[in-house]
């Protein structure tokens, strides 16, 4: 989990003894080769990772008690179900920690969409069958394709984020459990009762303190909760918060014990990136307090999304979420009033017959769209699933570069990108739209998706029709200086 990242920044940045921490520094699990940033967007980067790997940091395996302590299993998994990207500008001042969900449905370098979770794992194992095949050793073929794991989770992140990033952070099960039993057990706060046995979850009402086993299920809950994985990631980020406020404590730094019970968690627990040099950061840091370090959750389009093959996903916008990450650099996200939307030409909107073509994820995109032209006066043409080529972005197409309907149909949308294609005759524009599209959609009145020339249904494997999204967007920051544990679900 993440906190044991933010356990080694709240060290470093008190000062711990630097002997000591150079001595921690040279016992780290390091990993190399990841392709990171330098930092010059104006900010310090950090992908922390929490894996639900059955190993230490240096790969030795977890004993039965270990495993036992986790209640999680002893299913072999690659997946990443805590992903946080922290930004710190350059100049130190302050910290915050960008939760992304677990089922974010992104593209994945060499898999295409997928769950971001699965980033990690997907793309380990179809490594490391490649290079079994080729010859190499189990060894061999472990260590390679966790680094292309690695590296396809970061690149994953930057596509979403628009985020270069600088230094990258691995934890697995284990060192959550450590950790919180290091500093005697962490606060928390329910608003109400839960047993849940599946993550084995059973907590009463109110503020009490965990311990190691009961926080982590604490934070693995996501079933009988009302937003299941957003309510997950607001628990993880109150833990975060009460835990850095417990071990910038004066309890804590004054206590020896404590101290090397946490340099050991950590030496056993988590894997830094090998130019990370954990000390001069630690400089930048030094003036960081506890209410400068905040947790935030990117902006969700759909927390009930679903594939047209019927998988459950968490709809994110590119460039929803861009914007949004962009603004927590100690600035203000950019107003609507500074927004760089195109002025539409001044056209008759019944002279443009528009075709709109689904080439994304979600169900009745292209006829709630349609429906959103069709409103301001455009002529309907085909609506349906794209059956074309490969696009990257959504996309408005017109027989000619500078046609005033596609620049028309693209403002309304949102500013989508226009091409040229020949093909289309004058007066007709056709709108490709990809799991990037953000602008205006409409719900269908017939709650059924239906291409109008072919009949074709636009819909999930599933046949069910489209429904209205559940959007989620971010809610106010949780703040690692606050008195006492915020109370969730």
């Amino acid at each position: 989990m993440a906190v044991a990242v933010l356990s080694v920044l709240a060290l470093v940045i008190t000062g711990f003894a630097w002997q000591s921490i150079d001595s921690l520094r040279n016992s780290l699990a390091t990993a190399g080769g990841l392709g990171l940033g330098q930092g010059n967007d104006g900010a310090i980067d950090i992908l922390m990772v929490g894996t639900d790997s059955r190993t230490d940091a240096h790969g030795n395996p977890l004993s039965q008690s270990e495993l036992d302590s986790l209640r999680a299993g002893e299913e072999v998994a690659s997946n990443t179900d805590t992903i946080v990207l922290i930004r710190v500008p350059n100049d130190g001042s302050s910290a915050t920690a960008i939760s992304i969900p677990r089922d974010s449905y992104v593209k994945v370098p060499g898999v295409g969409m997928s769950k971001i979770n699965a980033a990690y794992g997907a793309t380990k194992e179809n490594k490391r069958l490649e290079e079994v095949e080729s010859g190499a050793t189990e060894q061999e073929a472990e260590t390679e394709s966790t680094k292309a794991g690695r590296e396809a989770l970061i690149e994953s992140v930057a596509d979403l984020t628009g985020i270069s990033v600088d230094h990258y952070a691995e934890v697995g099960l284990l060192g959550f459990v450590l950790l919180t039993d290091a500093v005697g057990g962490v606060d928390v706060c329910l608003n109400n009762a839960v047993n849940e046995p599946l993550s084995g979850a059973d907590f009463s009402k109110g503020e009490q303190t965990l311990h190691g086993p009961d926080a982590l299920s604490f934070v693995r809950q996501r079933h009988d909760l009302p937003r299941g994985d957003l309510d997950r990631i607001v628990r993880q980020q109150v833990f975060m918060a009460s835990l850095v406020g417990k071990v910038l404590s004066a309890k804590t730094l004054s206590d020896p014990g404590k101290l090397n019970e946490l340099t050991s968690a950590v030496q056993r627990s988590v894997v830094l990136d090998e130019d990370w040099d954990i000390i001069e950061f630690a400089k930048q840091l030094q003036d960081l307090a506890g209410g400068k370090v905040k947790f935030e959750t990117v902006p969700v389009a759909d927390l009930n999304g679903m594939t047209d093959y019927g998988e459950s996903i968490v709809k994110v916008e590119p460039k929803a979420v861009k914007k949004y990450v962009a603004g927590l650099i100690g600035e203000e996200p950019p107003s609507e009033t500074t927004s760089t939307t195109k002025k539409a030409p001044d056209i008759d909107t019944s002279s443009v017959t528009v075709n709109v073509s689904n080439a994304g994820s979600t169900s009745g995109l292209a006829t709630d769209v349609a429906n959103v032209l069709a409103s301001s006066g455009y002529a309907q043409g085909e609506v349906g699933n794209y059956d074309g080529g490969s696009v990257s972005e959504s996309t408005v197409f017109a027989h000619s570069s500078d046609d005033d309907g596609a620049a028309a149909v693209a403002a309304e949308l949102g500013d989508l990108a226009t091409e040229e294609d020949p093909s289309l005759p004058e007066g007709t524009v056709r709108v490709v739209l990809t799991d990037d599209y953000s602008g205006p959609t409409a719900a269908s009145e017939s709650g059924s998706d239906t291409d109008s020339e072919s009949g074709t249904s636009e819909t999930g494997s599933s046949g069910s029709a489209a429904t209205a999204p559940t959007p989620a967007p971010p809610g106010p920051p949780i703040d690692a200086g606050s008195e006492g544990p915020r109370c969730v679900n």
